[in-house]
């Protein structure tokens, strides 16, 4: 399954200190489900400004964005409303978290996009890869995402179908409970 690769600044002090005038390297890291840039502890909405492939996009006015893998689509994507994608399918996937008027959703994206994320707030803001981790981004910072060159093995026990019937399960058993 496709992997994301995803590259936030470095806010600590590299072992070794950078000549003078050289950036600070970024930190990268690989996440099978999906990077989540979001507003910190405050309720406050953040601008999320968003480049593809250095082209701007747009800028959301919203809680954060999430940038999925298909395997991470039935995931938080999912309950902001984001389309569910077959886990083999080699796709990114953008999500607003509660936008504030726009007409940019959710978009399905080729796996060779390049996602850029600047952050404008006056708040701690956080990126979450894959719920896992937890780093402070700010004012400024850049975070970028794309489809990352390794992938994850699965064993699969299963016929190849298993994914639909499993989705029609979780999903019928979720409405059932009366659950979002």
């Amino acid at each position: 399954r496709m992997l994301l690769r995803v590259d936030a600044p470095a806010h600590t002090p590299p072992v070794a200190a950078p000549a003078p005038g050289d950036p600070t390297p970024p930190q990268r890291y690989d996440a099978l489900n999906d990077a989540v840039v979001s507003r910190g502890t405050l309720p406050r909405a953040m601008r999320l400004e968003v480049h593809l492939d250095g082209r701007y996009l747009t800028t959301y006015v919203a809680d954060g964005v999430i940038v999925s893998t298909p395997t991470g689509s039935t995931a938080y994507s999912l309950a902001m409303q984001g389309p569910i994608i077959h886990p083999e399918m080699r796709t990114l996937l953008l999500t607003p978290i509660a936008p504030h008027l726009t007409v940019v959703r959710a978009l399905v994206l080729p796996p060779t996009t390049l996602v850029q994320l600047t952050v404008h707030t006056e708040q701690d803001c956080t990126l979450s890869i894959d719920g896992q981790l937890e780093l402070g981004v700010h004012d400024g910072d850049v975070v970028t995402v794309t489809a990352s060159e390794r992938t994850a093995r699965f064993i699969r026990l299963r016929e190849r179908t298993y994914f639909y019937q499993t989705l029609v399960e979780r999903l019928s058993t979720t409405i059932a409970r009366g659950m979002p």
